[in-house]
């Protein structure tokens, strides 16, 4: 029973030294075994978010549109 116990919590421990890291890469969308604690520079994060968001607000608007200029094809024929 002793033995039991011991291997499970080292192997929790070592489960969650792995993971933890693991986890925060996979939150940040970065390769899972880079360094989690690494300085990142926020100019590059804040510039790629907005390209995202420009790059799908322009797909939301297009895919919005997309109906009347359906309509808009017919009343032209």
């Amino acid at each position: 029973m002793k033995s039991s116990m011991k291997k499970f919590l080292f192997g929790l421990i070592i489960g969650i030294i792995i993971a933890f890291p693991a986890g925060i890469n996979f939150g940040r969308d970065l390769p899972f075994w880079s360094n989690p604690f690494a300085k990142r520079d926020i100019k590059d994060r804040v510039k790629v978010k907005a390209e995202n968001f420009i790059e799908d607000t322009k797909e939301a608007i297009h895919d919005a549109t997309k109906p009347a200029g359906k309509e808009l094809d017919k009343v032209r024929r």
